[in-house]
């Protein structure tokens, strides 16, 4: 067995004992300790630095395991996938060591505050801001939906510092609202942080003051991939699910799957779904080679989301009533998946980012 495949089972059989037994229930810290333990958490993450030492397909090996076991609650993306590659990229030596570890063994959880009550998909709206005094920066501010926020050691907090953004990493004093009441996503840590004036050391400075937006820029795309990532798992999920529904299930004396309908339905879900799975894996082999552009990025994050929506409905309609139970996975997934065409950067927001590369240049390939 590959190591790929070993981390797959292994992360399978966590998964079945620790998190989905648990649909509705925020991730206990104890599961954050069972994970790093198991080798489960920053998987792309250095040796050096506590990590597997594998590539990023590693890690979203494990966010499909997650996917594709119904699980949308346990904050490992944000985590593994997004934060500790922000400390790997532009973090110190010294910021890298006394973070990425406790990062890794489940010591710490991380999460990154961008979205705020008047700024989401556009930042350059954020509102935060972070004021050098002395040694300190004292940040005062809001963000709103970050995930794995009511839970979270470390934040990686965008603010603005003078002239323009900056990321600072804050482990102390943060104000912390109610997890949010969500449509979907109900196990899923997401919350508001409140920063009244905190004090924030100037070495947890991430990078450089005021290239804050172009780091972002940068780390958005694998961020963007993800999210297109987990489209297609929770795709390929819906029709697996409704094709074993609709074999069992009756009607005119007859399975469902017998009825011209059902079946024209069913054929075009598995070749949006098939097509979403050839892009996506094009989209992962050009980052794991260090190729993936922002264009294409955007494309696979609004079309897989896209796609995943469009599908789950349509599986949805073909349970008829029970597909309206929250007892029936389709249910869940169908509240699940509307947010994924909201965060990461609105849908809208990717198509203009495409058009706008389509404006410089010829169309991506």
């Amino acid at each position: 067995m590959s190591e790929l495949a070993l981390l797959r089972e292994t992360t399978r059989k966590f998964l079945a004992d620790e998190v989905t037994p648990y649909p509705d229930r925020l991730v206990d810290r104890a599961v954050w300790h069972k994970a790093g333990k198991l080798g489960l958490l920053c998987c792309s993450i250095p040796e050096e630095y506590g990590g597997g030492g594998a590539g990023f397909d590693a890690d979203l090996a494990v966010f499909e395991e997650q996917g594709r076991a119904g699980d949308t609650g346990w904050g490992n993306f944000v985590h593994s996938g997004i934060v500790a590659h922000y400390l790997l990229a532009y973090g110190t030596e010294e910021q890298k060591q006394r973070w990425l570890p406790g990062l890794a063994s489940g010591e710490l959880v991380g999460a990154i505050a961008m979205t705020e009550p008047g700024a989401g998909s556009d930042l350059r709206g954020i509102r935060t801001r972070a004021v050098r005094d002395g040694d300190d920066y004292v940040l005062t501010g809001s963000k709103t939906f970050i995930t794995n926020g009511a839970s979270a050691d470390l934040v990686i907090v965008a603010a603005h510092t003078g002239e323009g953004l900056s990321l600072i990493v804050v482990t102390d004093g943060i104000r912390r609202g109610q997890v949010l009441d969500k449509l979907g996503m109900h196990a899923a840590d997401t919350s508001e942080l409140f920063f009244d004036g905190v004090r924030v050391p100037a070495a947890n400075l991430l990078g450089v003051e005021g290239r804050g937006l172009a780091q972002l820029m940068r780390q958005l795309p694998q961020e963007r991939l993800i999210i297109g990532v987990m489209a297609v798992v929770a795709t390929e999920r819906a029709v697996a699910e409704t094709v074993a529904h609709v074999k069992e299930r009756r009607a005119f004396g007859e399975p469902l799957i017998k009825l011209q309908n059902t079946r024209f339905e069913l054929a075009e879900c598995a070749t949006l779904a098939r097509v979403g799975r050839v892009f996506a894996d094009s989209c992962v082999e050009r980052h794991l080679r260090g190729e993936l552009d922002a264009a294409t990025a955007s494309m696979a994050k609004w079309y897989l989301t896209d796609v995943q929506c469009q599908v789950i409905d349509r599986c949805l309609q073909l349970f008829g009533g029970y597909g309206y139970m929250r007892e029936y996975p389709i249910a869940r997934m169908y509240a699940d998946a509307r947010a994924q065409k909201i965060y990461g950067g609105a849908n809208e927001v990717m198509k203009e980012l495409i058009a706008r590369s389509l404006e410089d240049g010829p169309p991506c390939t």
